[in-house]
Order: C-alpha cells, then sequence, then structure tokens
C-alpha cells in the first residue's frame, strides 16, 4: 500500500486572499515504512513573505526570489503523488493551497478523499487532548529537534506520528506471516521442537493413587480419555 505523508508552507492562511506556497515536502511510504523517495521544492511566492509566516518557516524573500514558480513544479509534483492516500495533519488547510495553485495552472484537482486528515484521527483518539504535531511528538516521545517548521522535516516527523496513530510500527502486530510461510525459508517461522529429555513429573504417588480412586468411582474406571 503506497501512501504519501505531505506538508506545505505558505505565505498566509487563505490562498484566495493572495497568499502563496512557499514549500512543498512529501515522503514515500510503502506498507507503512519509507522507502527513502522524497518529493521536496522551494518555491517562489511571487509577493512578499509577511513577518507572521516568515517568524513560523523562515523562508524569507531574498531566499525564494530565485527558487521555480509554482507552475513549473505542479505537475512534477501530480506525478509523484499519483493516486495515493495523503496523510496530511490539518488535510483542510494544505489541500486548500494545493488544488488553488492546481486550478491557477488548470491541472486537475486533488479529490478530498484522497486526503486522510491525522489531525481528526487525533481528536478521535485523544479527545480533549491537544492534538497539534507538536503535542502528539510530545505525547509518543518522537523527538522533533527544529526551532522552525519545514515542509519535509514536518512530512518526516507526521509519518513517525501517523504510524503511532494507527497502532505503531507494526500496524498488523505482527499477525500477517503468510508471506513468510509461503516463501518455504528455513528458519523463517519457528515452531516449537520435543525435549531430547522428557522432564520428570511432579505428580506424587500419593496424588496419582487419589486421582485413579476418584476416576473410578466417578467415572467408572474407564474414562474417554483412556481408550485407545
Amino acid at each position: 500500500m503506497r501512501e504519501i505523508v505531505l506538508d506545505t508552507e505558505t505565505t498566509g492562511f487563505d490562498p484566495f486572499s493572495g497568499d502563496r506556497i512557499v514549500e512543498i515536502g512529501a515522503i514515500e511510504l510503502q506498507g507503512h515504512v519509507a522507502t527513502g523517495k522524497t518529493f521536496h521544492k522551494y518555491i517562489n511566492p511571487e509577493r512578499g513573505m509577511p513577518d507572521e509566516a516568515f517568524q513560523v518557516h523562515g523562508l524569507g524573500d531574498d531566499f525564494l526570489r530565485d527558487k521555480p514558480k509554482f507552475a513549473q513544479v505542479g505537475q512534477s509534483f501530480l506525478d509523484f503523488i499519483q493516486d495515493s492516500k495523503l496523510i496530511i495533519h490539518n488535510a483542510s488547510f494544505d489541500m486548500k493551497f494545493l488544488n488553488a495553485e492546481l486550478k491557477w495552472m488548470n491541472l486537475p484537482q486533488i479529490p478530498m478523499e484522497q486526503a486522510l486528515d491525522t489531525l481528526l484521527i487525533a481528536r478521535k483518539k485523544f479527545p480533549g487532548s491537544p492534538a497539534s504535531l507538536d503535542a502528539l511528538c510530545r505525547r509518543f516521545g518522537i523527538t522533533t529537534e527544529r526551532d522552525l517548521h519545514g515542509a519535509l522535516l514536518d512530512s518526516e516527523i507526521l509519518a513517525e506520528v501517523y504510524l503511532e496513530l494507527i497502532g505503531g510500527r507494526q500496524p498488523d502486530f505482527g499477525l500477517n506471516t503468510s508471506a513468510q510461510s509461503g516463501s518455504g525459508a528455513s528458519g523463517d517461522v519457528w515452531t516449537p521442537k520435543p525435549r531430547s529429555t522428557p522432564l520428570n513429573s511432579r505428580i506424587s504417588a500419593a496424588e496419582t493413587a487419589a486421582h485413579d480412586a476418584y476416576i473410578t468411582k466417578e467415572l467408572g474406571g474407564a474414562p474417554l480419555w483412556r481408550k485407545t
């Protein structure tokens, strides 16, 4: 199962008021395991960076001035995500920006049902508790070591949080052994082996006699398990 963990950084909160995406970071998971394939682009927003946004991600006008515009990376982004499930924290925010940018390019929109919102999962799993990415990192003991937000770094952090939300790094609890059992490789599946020397019985002679007397009295001395 292919999944894409995704995050964006922007100039503000509303693409329809002039805000734009300035960074996209995405990592590929296959069967809940990172494959090492990533998509990461800094983007020239074609406008100035508000100080409030700069304080969040540290991406300023000078740094972004020579970066590609979204029109130059939009198609490659779609090629990377394909139709895979998108794992996003607060998905409505990122999807709003991504689809606005894609619409301005006359590129296909990403269906909202393609996104899985980890914020909603966290709120349902821990009702009444803080559900920000930082709060979930503290809950799960995930070290972030960051001063500013960054789309690729936050995607890597979110991937760890996502695995914890769905049950840890082995969400099937190791019960899916069909691949191993069908491989035929020796040592893949553990099976118990008989002892070379049986253990001595811990039942005393008196206990054995009392048990036989009970069987004779209650069952006529011929229980089913003694029949061959």
